[in-house]
Parts: structure tokens; sequence; C-alpha cells
């Protein structure tokens, strides 16, 4: 990797955001586009690829009109530090989760590139930068990807980590990961599954750090799975409870959350078909 300063005159060594978007201008389609927050403006990139070192990816939870939202940060090192931001439930980021898991030598230069798709989708491709060859994975729409995240991560413990403040305008510290202690994944997954189910369901999240209190834990990756996969259950059967009789959302949640589940079907997807056919649902509760 070519190290060498520019002396002189030049910019602060601030990163470079580059944020996934597909957008037309003037019969142009763009991958993705900087974005000045001071005055609220995007500039499209017209370059479509971007080579470097993949150095960290971290979850970032950004709120977006009262609501989590959450991002993917791709690091990448280049000519300057790059953070390209894309949601997590997005195709981009589904694509790159899927092709970087093959990857199993980071220390090697990476071309990812923004490829606009129909509509607003954009999706991720990933190449060998000194081989010339595109990372292949076939698309698995079922695809562990809190899981991805943690393989990556782990594969990228001892890779130079960036601290930056959240309003992306201060200096990135760089820091030099201890060779005994690798970095912890930004997110658990396991905290990132609570956190998902309780925005799909509204769930109070003071309820949430009550029953913690009562586990004598912070976080829910203090727990054992099983006792995770119960409160997972608590939290949809609260929403339920002055929707249906408590028997009937127990033996739905039952039959198509964990049944969806074991035949293969994301967790949080199966849930949400659940709560559709609640929802949907004309029979009221028992009167007791």
């Amino acid at each position: 990797m070519n190290t060498e300063i520019k002396l002189g005159l030049g910019n602060p060594p601030l990163p470079v955001y580059l944020y996934v978007k597909k957008l037309e201008i003037n019969g142009q389609v763009y991958g993705w586009y900087n974005f000045d927050v001071a005055l609220d403006k995007q500039t499209p990139i017209p370059q479509r690829a971007l080579t470097g070192y993949i150095s960290e990816i971290q979850l970032t939870d950004k709120d977006y009109k009262g609501k989590d939202n959450l991002k993917l940060d791709i690091f990448i090192l280049a000519d300057e530090l790059y953070v390209v931001r894309s949601g997590i439930e997005t195709n981009f980021t589904k694509s790159f989760l899927l092709a970087a898991s093959v990857v199993e030598d980071f220390s090697r230069p990476v071309t990812i590139v923004a490829n606009p798709g129909e509509e607003n989708v954009v999706f991720c491709a990933l190449y060998d930068a000194l081989a010339k060859t595109k990372i292949r994975r076939d698309w698995d729409a079922n695809a562990d990807w809190a899981g991805l995240i943690q393989q990556i991560q782990s594969k990228l413990s001892t890779s130079p980590k960036y601290n930056l403040d959240e309003d992306e305008n201060d200096n990135a510290v760089l820091q030099t990961p201890s060779p005994s202690k690798p970095k912890p994944a930004a997110v658990h997954s396991q905290d990132l599954r609570i956190k998902q189910v309780r925005t799909l369901t509204n769930y109070p999240v003071d309820l949430i750090k009550e029953w913690l209190q009562f586990q004598n834990v912070s976080f829910p990756s203090e727990l054992p799975v099983s006792v995770v996969d119960k409160l997972v259950r608590d939290i949809c059967l609260a929403w339920a409870a002055d929707k249906i009789d408590p028997n009937h959302s127990a033996s739905s949640y039952q039959q198509q959350v964990l049944g969806a589940v074991a035949n293969g079907t994301p967790e949080i997807e199966a849930i949400r078909q659940w709560m559709n056919y609640v929802a949907g649902l004309k029979t009221p509760a028992a009167i007791r």
C-alpha cells in the first residue's frame, strides 16, 4: 500500500463518505453520492468503482424522523479514508456481505462497484483488484446477515480501525488493535436481533432495559440464546395481546414463526408475516 504523504496545503484528513442511492440526472445514472450536511445537497459520484483496502465494517444506528435507521459502514483505505454507507436491509449491503464473506485475505486490495439496477435498487459487485477477477457468491435471500457481519469482522480484527465522531466532521483517530484482544463486533448478533424485533413491534425500550436489569445483565448478548428466544417470543406476544386471544397468539406464533424459522426463513421476516396474519384476523380476542 502506498503510504506516501503529500506535504503542504490541502484538506483536513477527514473520511470521505459515499452514500448508496440510485440517482438519475440529465439521463445519467449514478450509484452513490456525497452529501453536504450544511447545504443539504447531494453530489453524485460519476465513478462507479472504488479501489482500496477494506479495513473495517461496522453497524451505525442513525436516527431518521424519530425511527431507528441501521446502516452498514464499509471503511476503505485508498488515497483517502472512504466510508461507504448503506442501509442494512438494502440489496447493496446484502450483495456486499455475500461477496465479502468469501474473501480470505483482506490484505489484498479490492474494487467495490455500485451497480444501479431497476427502479431504485443498487447492487454491489466486489473484485480482486490485483487479479481483476470478480469475487462471486450465489445470491441467498435467507442468509444469516448478522452472522456474515461477524464473520467478516473477525477476519478484519487485526486491521487498522478508526474512531469517527458521530457528526462525521471531526478527525478520524487511528487505533492500533491489540494482537491479544481483537476489537469486538460493533453490534452483537443477539443485540441486533432484539433491536430488530423491538423496532418492528414498536416495543418500549424501557421495558427491555428493566427486563435486562432483572436478569442482571446490560445486553441480550450476555444471555444464553434460549433466554433471548423467550424474550423475542414475549415481545411478539405482548404486541398481539390486544388483537387476538392469548392462546391463539401463542399457538400461531409457535406454528408460523418458530416453524418458519426451522424451515430456513429469517426470523425477522417470519415475525413480519405472522404480524400481518394477526392483524388480518377478523375474530376478536375472547371476552372474559
